[in-house]
């Protein structure tokens, strides 16, 4: 399962370099926002319906959860080809979206399916550390390959993606199946603990800033307004006129292309830095101590990155938003296991991991309607973070911590997550 997610990520960063030369960074700017919105739309309306269904759906047929995600991975494999096709085209655009819809669908099938696959070897949140940490270093790996196909030809990324997924899907052909066990009675009370459900809502606003951010970043770096056209005496004029009056007539360019290479070099090493920090941190805090030290963290280098108005506040931004959403999902996770021992953790992370996926498509959806100045953006997801971390720390007054549960024959790998001391006979 590590190995094919790798693998996967490792493609997903292919398409990523595909998309950056395509169309959608060679027209314009306000035409282009549009078409995101529009398809946005189109992204979060499934989700809207799936929600409450994708969960008990992948659990009741056989093997669903593994044949949800081969699914995802082929249908990815087959728009990647499409795109190779219409990468200078206005088809890219329901191509891209529907790629990006079956990559949150994944994204929703892999946390179902990764609880059951845990046995009494590794803990629940070691497993998602160590698969965080895995996608993290192929994307830059994948992000690398592809700027080298660039070379070849501008599909050159994109054919390199369908490799990829192919060599994914058969690496998902070898995951088992899993019996999936139920206990509806206590599994009912565990997962309305008030401490997940407070969790979850502070989750579900880091993703939405994820999405925020990223949208945010894509149009800041892609350039804006196209300025007015020089030729012509009178036009000359005109703009001429605007210059001194200090209008913008030439336009925004588009950032040159190291800026997105050290934007996405920053988010992949946000995503490192947590899955190597959260463990070492548990052992010290509880798990709702750990998101509330990461949402000062996005506060304080959000706010930090809207005074920085060249690119190294895009940079300080995706990397603080990244390690902040990907170090609380781990902890999130982490408190899932610690105060729900009895629940199908593979159904509660469906249905919750496509509401997170939900709130990032209506970050994104909300960057790409409202054209904001990069800093003024960065200052309002700031403000935002300030609020939830302020909520979060009042409504967690009078929640009680419960340790982790020792349940070591549990299917899904119930284990303590984070105490056991490297030598222990159980560790081995």
């Amino acid at each position: 399962m590590a190995r094919a997610h790798a693998v996967a990520a490792m493609a997903d960063a292919m398409i990523a370099v595909a998309l950056a030369g395509s169309v959608f960074f060679s027209i314009d700017p306000s035409a282009a926002r549009w078409r995101v919105a529009l398809y946005l739309v189109l992204t979060i309306a499934p989700f809207a319906v799936v929600t409450p269904f994708i969960g008990p759906l992948i659990d009741r047929a056989r093997g669903g959860r593994r044949a949800m995600i081969l699914f995802t991975v082929v249908g990815r494999a087959v728009l990647a080809w499409l795109m190779t096709r219409h990468l200078t085209g206005l088809l890219l655009f329901p191509e891209a979206f529907g790629f990006l819809i079956l990559q949150k669908t994944y994204s929703v099938a892999k946390s179902a399916l990764v609880p059951n696959l845990v046995r009494s070897e590794v803990a629940l949140v070691h497993a998602n550390a160590k698969m965080s940490l895995a996608s993290a270093l192929s994307s830059m790996v994948g992000a690398g390959i592809g700027g080298l196909a660039l070379l070849g030809g501008a599909n050159w990324p994109a054919w390199a993606a369908v490799g990829g997924f192919a060599l994914a899907a058969l690496y998902f052909l070898q995951v088992p199946k899993v019996a999936i066990e139920d206990d509806p009675t206590k599994e009912s009370l565990e997962l309305t603990a008030r401490s997940i459900v407070l969790t979850a809502r502070s989750m579900t606003f880091l993703r939405a800033a994820v999405g925020f951010v990223t949208f945010l970043l894509a149009f800041a770096l892609r350039g804006g307004e196209e300025g007015l056209p020089l030729e012509g005496l009178g036009r000359a004029a005109g703009a001429a006129t605007g210059f001194v009056r200090g209008q913008n007539v030439f336009g925004t360019p588009g950032a040159p292309p190291w800026h997105f290479g050290l934007v996405m070099l920053a988010a992949g090493l946000g995503v490192l830095l947590g899955a190597k920090t959260v463990p070492l941190l548990r052992r010290r805090v509880v798990e709702e101590h750990i998101i509330l030290r990461f949402l000062l963290l996005a506060f304080l280098g959000l706010l930090g990155a809207s005074f920085l108005r060249n690119v190294w506040g895009a940079v300080l931004a995706s990397g603080v938003i990244a390690v902040s959403a990907s170090s609380a999902k781990l902890a999130f996770d982490s408190l899932v296991q610690r105060d729900a021992p009895n629940a199908n953790y593979g159904r509660f992370f469906a249905r919750y991991e496509a509401r997170f996926q939900m709130s990032w498509a209506v970050g994104a959806l909300l960057a790409t309607v409202l054209p904001f100045p990069v800093y003024v953006g960065f200052g309002g997801v700031a403000s935002l973070a300030a609020v939830s971390l302020l909520w979060y720390l009042f409504s967690l007054r009078g929640v009680r911590v419960r340790p982790t549960p020792v349940m070591p024959d549990r299917a899904d790998g119930q284990l303590p997550l984070w105490d056991r001391q490297e030598g222990d006979p159980e560790t081995r």
